[in-house]
């Protein structure tokens, strides 16, 4: 991902700005990459599309057909990079913490072999009532002396009224990591 896509305007300490509709082949090379890893078990298409058909069957809708019709929403994603000013193991704690109290974990916390990463997803709630799903995923990587990093990646279907769920959401924990 270019940097250009990433810089988005904002402060040196949160840097992030929306990527793409999540159809680029550097999105896709990046998800299949993340597979191989074993850092991602399902995408984020696949959780947003269960959520939403949950959602539409607890109202009485036939989840079946509001999950195919999910399934052809655009996706709104948003990613900021950050510097968190703590050792590796606090940090981690300091992000599963967060975006807990922000929803349901999906998938257990990832690790990758060496233990220089930890992938932590959870499903929160956005838009009006909290009732558009938005898949967050923080990847935590060890830095130096300065702290650790954090990539945070928020993702959300867009109907036909843009809320923009996934970048608020985004810069909205962003806010609460860094605070």
């Amino acid at each position: 991902m270019s940097a250009a896509i990433r810089s988005g305007g904002r402060a040196a300490a949160v840097t992030g700005g929306p990527t793409t509709t999540g159809r680029g082949p550097w999105l896709i090379a990046g998800v299949v990459q993340r597979r191989r890893a074993g850092l991602v078990d399902r995408s984020e298409d696949e959780i947003l599309t269960g959520e939403i058909a949950a959602l539409g069957t607890a109202v009485g809708a036939s989840g079946r057909l509001t999950g195919r019709v999910a399934k052809r929403l655009k996706k709104n994603v948003h990613e900021i990079d950050l510097v968190i000013p703590l050792p590796f193991d606090d940090a981690v704690k300091r992000v599963a913490d967060v975006l807990g109290a922000a929803g349901p974990a999906v998938e257990p916390a990832r690790v990758e072999p060496g233990g220089d990463r930890w992938t932590i997803r959870v499903v929160a709630g956005a838009g009006v009532g909290g009732m558009n799903p938005v898949v967050v995923t923080a990847l935590v990587t060890r830095g130096g002396e300065g702290g650790s990093a954090v990539r945070l990646r928020a993702a959300a279907k867009e109907g036909l009224i843009k809320q923009r769920a996934g970048e608020k959401t985004a810069v909205r924990l962003a806010a609460s990591l860094s605070g």
